[in-house]
């Protein structure tokens, strides 16, 4: 039987709009994180025509990681992390986006945070783009749609590559870059591409064309990135649900084998370098004239990811609607599993979906695979004495690294490292609340900006703190 790496990477992961806060400090400009207002469980967040006065943008201050970082690292050591996924909020570093020459400010504080982390021995884990792309790429060049933000991407990913050449050797090009394949929804369109879909377009067409430019880009920072410092580990970071046939009825097989090729064809070009055949076929079909070149498809065999990151929290299914084509679409043919509970927000939990995942990804790309993101979003209570007890977030990361382990000791699955997504409170991307927490560590900030910023420990904190220490072997 297999087991977990001896220098298994046991962390914690987050974003840079999600916690760093000062987001006009030191020369940084505007990101598409930052005309986002606050939404909640019911209501979709705002994207608005730039900053505009009397709306609340709860990036703006996040949990002010940017002034706070040491105490939290030191946080982070204490519960026994090997490492800490991150992003470089690239507007710290090209305010605009399209600037020749970085703002030496922005690169400062990365090196403070990295050496920060290297001071307790945690590895620093970098994602290069996170839902944070420079707002003025959208509004002058119309975010992905266009080639020319190709060259832009490279010159600040090639810029933090020899900056951090000797302080950072994992990184992630694109977040969640298969986000995009429910074309329907505006979120992701904006998170992952700054695209704004306008009256008339294809928004299907749109995301095709935008997403293409991101994984040559990705594929050209790979191979970028191997020349300035041949030992960096730069992979793929995909959010992984598995849709599940709601029967065993073929047509609902079916259905659900062209579900998971609809979101996740991203991986097959990330890992294999080509586009699959279904897809060029189906584009062909839609008669979408893509802007894709004899060199770009050299850039994309060329630039394969040495691993696969992944987020993981719950699972789908779909079934068959008797339609003519065999096509999924996102936003109307997902179904609920009554086979599994979901959490306060709709969540469908599913552990055993985790150890299904390790294995389809193993049987399509064989390649080492890192889950960076995979956590329990709750409300909080803190007690008159101050403690927090979050029982059912032990329960739900428990339950997942059981499967975890099963897939790596019974399977076979080569599995770098374990970052729990949220390690410390900070503000939903999905919602911009701070009441759907998912950390070990309290902060003391609520949805309207009200709180100390204080932080605290959970009873989380003491259990993955055992957790790290034992290599998972106690998890009581």
């Amino acid at each position: 039987m297999g087991q977990l790496r001896k220098d298994f990477l046991w962390g914690g992961a987050v974003a840079a709009h999600q916690l760093e806060g000062a987001w006009q400090a030191d020369g940084k400009g505007i990101s598409v994180a930052d005309v986002m207002t606050a939404g909640d469980v019911n209501h979709q967040r705002g994207i608005t025509d730039g900053v505009q006065p009397g709306h609340n943008y709860p990036n703006h201050e996040g949990i002010d990681f940017y002034h706070r970082y040491p105490e939290d690292i030191k946080l982070f050591a204490e519960m026994g992390f090997k490492s800490f996924r991150t992003s470089i909020a690239w507007t710290r570093i090209f305010p605009n986006g399209d600037e020749a020459q970085p703002n030496e400010a922005g690169l400062k504080f990365y090196d403070d945070l990295f050496d920060e982390c290297l001071k307790y021995h945690i590895q620093p884990v970098v994602t290069l783009s996170h839902f944070e792309m420079p707002y003025h790429l959208v509004t002058e060049y119309g975010g992905w749609r266009n080639r020319k933000v190709i060259d832009f991407f490279l010159n600040f990913a090639e810029t933090v590559f020899k900056r951090y050449r000797n302080k950072v050797k994992y990184w992630m090009t694109f977040n969640e870059i298969n986000n995009q394949a429910n074309y329907h929804s505006q979120f992701a369109l904006f998170t992952n591409s700054g695209l704004q879909i306008q009256p008339g377009e294809d928004a299907e067409k749109v995301m095709y064309q935008a997403a293409h430019y991101e994984l040559v880009a990705s594929a050209k920072a790979v191979q970028i990135g191997k020349q300035i410092n041949p030992d960096f580990e730069i992979g793929c970071m995909i959010a992984m649900c598995p849709i599940y046939p709601l029967t065993a009825k073929p047509e609902d097989v079916l259905k659900a084998e062209r579900a998971m090729q609809t979101r996740y064809w991203f991986a097959d070009v990330h890992c294999h370098g080509r586009y699959p055949e279904w897809l060029l076929q189906y584009q062909k079909n839609q008669h979408y004239d893509l802007d894709i070149t004899a060199d770009d498809l050299k850039e994309l065999a060329a630039g394969t990811v040495d691993y696969i990151g992944f987020s993981y929290y719950m699972s789908f299914a779909t079934k068959d609607k008797g339609e003519a084509t065999l096509h999924y679409d996102e936003e109307h043919d997902l179904v609920p599993n009554p086979y599994v509970k979901a959490s306060e927000w709709g969540w469908q939990v599913d552990p055993v979906g985790l150890r299904y995942v390790m294995n389809w990804f193993n049987d399509h790309y064989h390649l080492p695979e890192f889950i960076v993101e995979n956590g329990f979003g709750a409300i909080d209570h803190v007690e008159a004495d101050g403690q927090i007890h979050d029982p059912y977030r032990i329960d739900y990361l428990r339950d997942h690294i059981v499967q975890m382990k099963k897939a790596v000791e019974e399977d076979g699955v080569d599995l770098m490292g374990y970052t729990p997504w949220g390690c410390i409170d900070l503000v939903s991307a999905g919602t911009g609340q701070m009441s759907k927490r998912y950390g070990f560590i309290y902060v003391d900030k609520n949805d309207d900006g009200t709180g100390t910023l204080a932080r605290s420990k959970k009873d989380s904190f003491y259990w993955f703190q055992k957790v790290i220490a034992t290599n998972g072997d106690d998890l009581a």
